[in-house]
């Protein structure tokens, strides 16, 4: 891949990253893969603003959706994005102490 193509691609995921909710639900995901109603409930965001959020982070390639019967199941499609989530909070964590 190109440099200048990579540095694009990066910039593209960090904006993607760049929202607290977004993180939120990765990290909630992370730990288990979900249905629209459990993230709903364990974030206590509405309905259609988690749906939009997982959709951005489809279309980033970040989570995939799994169906099961007539529910989706959302699940991390990428480890080292989980990886990179965590190493930016252990780093902030570090400022503040």
């Amino acid at each position: 891949m190109h440099p200048d193509l990579a540095v694009t691609k990066a910039a593209r995921l960090f904006k993607v990253l760049g929202s607290e909710s977004r993180l939120r639900l990765l990290r909630r995901i992370r730990e288990e893969p979900a249905t629209v109603t459990a993230l709903v409930e364990a974030t206590s965001m509405s309905q259609p603003l988690v749906s939009q959020h997982l959709r951005m982070l489809r279309e980033a390639e970040l989570v995939r959706a799994v169906r099961h019967g007539r529910e989706s199941v959302y699940e991390l499609a990428d480890l080292h994005v989980s990886h990179l989530i965590e190493d930016a909070l252990e780093h902030v964590a570090e400022d503040v102490g």
